[in-house]
């Protein structure tokens, strides 16, 4: 009996969902994975890398349909320009799949979804970029040109370079295309390190040390989280290592109050309350309810009992909170251009206007949020971003605007790697293919004590 739906008209789907429905291709792919859980590991493994490497690639390949075929992308049928384009990827990065087979499928994929009219167009557009693949010729100018090879927006290429030289560029760019490890946490409050790395290692998992945090691991060759006994258990969590980070620099004494204002899904709370050892209290605080929500739904598999979670919206000024926190985390709506190897979508949705508009988001949230920091507490800001705009430039505005705070040293807080990250003595900025991490923003700023 043949199967209702084949890998290639399931990654269909999500591309059609985070480029016409505007769905983000994280939640898309993880969605859909969860969904078609009976497939084998090899199918999953085929849609998870068709589906991101077209993204990942989306500009480079839209480029290159553009040179042979008579219809430009942007005026073919959405289906359409979707099924050529999960193709080219496949004839241009997956040399495992051979080129007829990439485009019989695509001709049978196109007939099945109702366009059968147009079989002749996509085997004629396919076999000719099969065909000349090899002769594409890039543009002359740098920008277009680092546009178009690594995909990504001239006016993001143009923003960096005026921030970082081309030799940072061009590394961060190679990074985001990159396969990535998952990088975990151990709950500490659980078991030892060592205890899980053998635990993993029994589930058929690939562990490796981080060489950043003694507790970090970067783990592969699994088929999906929710089929690890030791990850329902609760025994570790999911969690960048620049995340983790976080959790050092607030560095907080046991029997700490702290609050997290935009804490879903709620990895730095949890770290956090691990870090407290059983004692004070971690509030998990978010927009809505489907947030909170999912932050419970981590408390409840880790095991923790000192962190709770409030709906609250972080721009709405809580004055019950009013200098009552040891240590607030604002980890704030950003545009998340250091995670677009793992988002990679984010690079095609944001514009400049929409940078501007998170600045002056943070802005106002931590104008909220700096008055629940006791005197002498600690304010965290940090964005998964490595745009100056979000970053230094919002903590220069913070300082000069709220004159009762200072940067917090965080030179002693991380490892003798990271001290080139350090700005400004209270400020780290983590950079992807520089760092072996994602990148990320984070800034200690301290409350001055009494008046």
């Amino acid at each position: 009996m043949a199967k209702p739906l084949n890998e290639r008209e399931i990654v269909l789907g999500i591309l059609m969902d985070v480029t016409e429905h505007d769905m983000y291709s994280h939640i898309a792919l993880g969605n859909t994975l969860s969904k078609y859980q009976y497939l084998d590991k090899k199918e999953r493994a085929f849609i998870t890398r068709v589906t991101e490497g077209t993204l990942e690639h989306m500009l480079e390949i839209d480029y290159i349909l553009d040179q042979f075929s008579k219809v430009k992308v942007k005026k073919m049928k959405p289906v359409i320009r979707n099924i050529l384009r999960s193709a080219v990827y496949q004839l241009k990065y997956m040399d495992s799949v051979p080129d007829s087979a990439v485009c019989n499928e695509s001709v049978k994929l196109t007939v099945k979804k109702g366009f059968g009219p147009l079989k002749g167009f996509v085997n004629g557009v396919l076999r000719s970029t099969a065909r000349g693949l090899g002769g594409t010729e890039y543009p002359k100018d740098p920008v277009a040109e680092l546009s178009v090879r690594y995909s990504m927006p001239e006016w993001i290429l143009r923003k960096w370079l005026a921030e970082y030289d081309m030799d940072t560029v061009k590394k961060i760019l190679t990074y985001f295309q990159k396969e990535k490890p998952v990088t975990v946490r151990c709950n500490t409050s659980r078991l030892t390190l060592k205890e899980l790395v053998q635990r993993l290692r029994t589930e058929g998992v690939t562990v490796k040390s981080h060489p950043y945090l003694p507790y970090a691991l970067s783990i592969a060759g699994y088929d999906y989280l929710g089929g690890l006994s030791s990850f329902r258990e609760g025994l570790f969590a999911v969690q960048d290592i620049s995340s983790m980070l976080v959790g050092e620099i607030a560095s907080p004494e046991e029997g700490s109050y702290i609050m997290d204002v935009c804490a879903a899904p709620g990895g730095k709370s949890l770290h956090l309350a691990e870090k407290l050892n059983g004692t004070g209290h971690v509030e998990a605080r978010d927009l809505t309810e489907y947030k909170t929500g999912l932050i419970q739904e981590n408390i409840d598999r880790m095991g923790l009992e000192n962190i709770s979670t409030v709906v609250q919206d972080a721009m709405v000024l809580d004055k019950a909170s009013m200098e009552k926190a040891d240590i607030v985390i604002a980890d704030l709506p950003c545009s998340g251009l250091g995670v677009l190897g793992r988002k990679t979508d984010l690079k095609y949705k944001t514009t400049e206007r929409r940078l501007e508009e998170l600045a002056l988001l943070q802005r106002n949230i931590l104008s909220v949020v700096c008055r629940y920091v006791k005197r002498s507490g600690t304010l965290i800001y940090s964005t998964c971003t490595i745009n100056c705009t979000e970053n230094m430039e919002n903590v220069q505005w913070f300082l000069k605007t709220h004159p009762d705070y200072v940067l917090g040293s965080v030179q002693d807080k991380v490892c003798s790697r990271l001290q080139d990250a350090i700005q400004e003595e209270g400020c780290l900025q983590l950079l992807p293919g520089i760092h072996d991490s994602d990148g990320f923003f984070i800034a200690r700023l301290i409350r001055k004590g009494a008046r």
